[in-house]
Protein backbone atom coordinates (compact mmCIF):
# COMPACT_ATOMS: atom_id res chain seq x y z
CA UNK A 1 0.00 0.00 0.00
CA UNK A 2 3.22 2.31 0.78
CA UNK A 3 4.20 1.75 -2.37
CA UNK A 4 0.64 2.94 -4.12
CA UNK A 5 0.93 6.22 -1.75
CA UNK A 6 4.61 7.08 -3.13
CA UNK A 7 3.37 6.48 -6.38
CA UNK A 8 0.41 8.81 -5.70
CA UNK A 9 2.29 11.45 -4.56
CA UNK A 10 4.84 11.29 -7.42
CA UNK A 11 1.94 11.49 -9.98
CA UNK A 12 0.15 14.31 -8.53
CA UNK A 13 3.00 16.48 -7.86
CA UNK A 14 4.65 15.95 -11.49
CA UNK A 15 1.12 16.66 -12.93
CA UNK A 16 1.02 19.69 -10.67
CA UNK A 17 4.01 21.26 -12.65
CA UNK A 18 2.71 20.07 -15.90
CA UNK A 19 -0.69 21.85 -15.24
CA UNK A 20 0.82 25.25 -14.34
CA UNK A 21 3.18 24.95 -17.31
CA UNK A 22 -0.34 24.01 -19.42
CA UNK A 23 -2.12 27.37 -17.86
CA UNK A 24 1.16 29.53 -18.56
CA UNK A 25 1.04 28.38 -22.22
CA UNK A 26 -2.87 28.76 -22.35
CA UNK A 27 -3.39 32.15 -20.60
CA UNK A 28 0.04 33.97 -21.07
CA UNK A 29 2.08 34.82 -24.03
CA UNK A 30 5.15 33.32 -22.49
CA UNK A 31 6.51 30.86 -24.92
CA UNK A 32 7.12 27.43 -24.12
CA UNK A 33 11.22 28.16 -24.19
CA UNK A 34 11.11 30.93 -21.48
CA UNK A 35 8.53 28.67 -19.08
CA UNK A 36 11.01 25.59 -19.12
CA UNK A 37 13.66 27.95 -18.69
CA UNK A 38 11.82 29.38 -15.89
CA UNK A 39 10.69 26.39 -14.61
CA UNK A 40 14.87 25.53 -14.23
CA UNK A 41 15.68 28.95 -12.94
CA UNK A 42 12.67 28.23 -9.77
CA UNK A 43 14.32 24.99 -9.32
CA UNK A 44 17.60 26.45 -8.41
CA UNK A 45 16.08 29.12 -6.23
CA UNK A 46 13.76 26.58 -4.10
CA UNK A 47 16.81 24.16 -4.11
CA UNK A 48 19.24 27.36 -2.96
CA UNK A 49 16.50 28.29 0.02
CA UNK A 50 16.02 24.92 1.03
CA UNK A 51 12.25 24.35 -0.53
CA UNK A 52 12.96 21.94 -2.70
CA UNK A 53 14.60 18.92 -0.59
CA UNK A 54 11.18 18.59 1.20
CA UNK A 55 9.27 18.26 -1.90
CA UNK A 56 11.68 15.60 -3.37
CA UNK A 57 11.65 13.92 -0.06
CA UNK A 58 8.20 13.61 -0.49
CA UNK A 59 7.18 13.31 -4.27
CA UNK A 60 10.54 11.85 -5.88
CA UNK A 61 10.50 11.20 -9.06
CA UNK A 62 7.44 13.56 -9.18
CA UNK A 63 9.58 16.15 -8.07
CA UNK A 64 12.57 15.10 -9.69
CA UNK A 65 12.22 14.63 -13.50
CA UNK A 66 10.58 17.92 -14.17
CA UNK A 67 13.06 20.65 -15.28
CA UNK A 68 12.38 22.09 -11.75
CA UNK A 69 14.21 18.73 -10.76
CA UNK A 70 16.98 19.66 -12.66
CA UNK A 71 17.18 23.21 -11.32
CA UNK A 72 17.34 21.38 -7.70
CA UNK A 73 20.07 19.13 -8.91
CA UNK A 74 22.64 21.93 -10.09
CA UNK A 75 21.98 24.22 -6.76
CA UNK A 76 22.20 20.87 -4.39
CA UNK A 77 25.64 19.76 -6.36
CA UNK A 78 26.67 23.88 -6.05
CA UNK A 79 25.90 23.55 -2.75
CA UNK A 80 28.28 20.20 -1.99
CA UNK A 81 30.99 21.36 -4.05
CA UNK A 82 31.40 24.33 -2.29
CA UNK A 83 30.97 22.87 1.10
CA UNK A 84 34.18 20.76 -0.41
CA UNK A 85 36.22 22.78 -2.51
CA UNK A 86 35.46 25.96 -1.34
CA UNK A 87 34.54 28.47 -3.96
CA UNK A 88 35.84 27.29 -7.24
CA UNK A 89 33.24 23.99 -6.53
CA UNK A 90 30.68 26.94 -7.06
CA UNK A 91 32.07 26.97 -11.22
CA UNK A 92 32.12 23.20 -11.13
CA UNK A 93 29.31 22.05 -8.82
CA UNK A 94 26.29 21.89 -11.12
CA UNK A 95 28.11 20.10 -13.89
CA UNK A 96 28.93 17.79 -11.80
CA UNK A 97 25.57 16.88 -10.60
CA UNK A 98 23.93 16.79 -13.79
CA UNK A 99 26.90 15.56 -15.81
CA UNK A 100 25.08 11.92 -16.44
CA UNK A 101 22.09 13.80 -17.54
CA UNK A 102 23.39 16.00 -19.50
CA UNK A 103 25.29 13.32 -21.16
CA UNK A 104 22.10 11.10 -21.48
CA UNK A 105 20.34 13.63 -23.02
CA UNK A 106 23.08 14.43 -25.73
CA UNK A 107 23.61 10.87 -26.12
CA UNK A 108 19.92 10.25 -26.82
CA UNK A 109 19.77 13.34 -29.40
CA UNK A 110 22.37 11.95 -31.50
CA UNK A 111 21.04 8.35 -31.87
CA UNK A 112 17.82 9.99 -32.71
CA UNK A 113 19.42 12.17 -35.47
CA UNK A 114 21.38 8.96 -37.00
CA UNK A 115 17.96 7.10 -36.79
CA UNK A 116 15.64 9.45 -38.19
CA UNK A 117 16.10 11.76 -41.32
CA UNK A 118 15.04 15.23 -40.30
CA UNK A 119 13.42 17.75 -43.05
CA UNK A 120 10.97 20.87 -43.10
CA UNK A 121 7.75 21.04 -42.13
Amino acid sequence: MEIVIKCLLAFAVGGAFCLIGQVLIDYTKLTPARILTSYVVIGVFLGAIGVYKPLVELAGAGATVPLTGFGYALSDGVRAAVEKYGLIGAFSGGLTATAAGIAAAICAGILMSLIFKSGDK
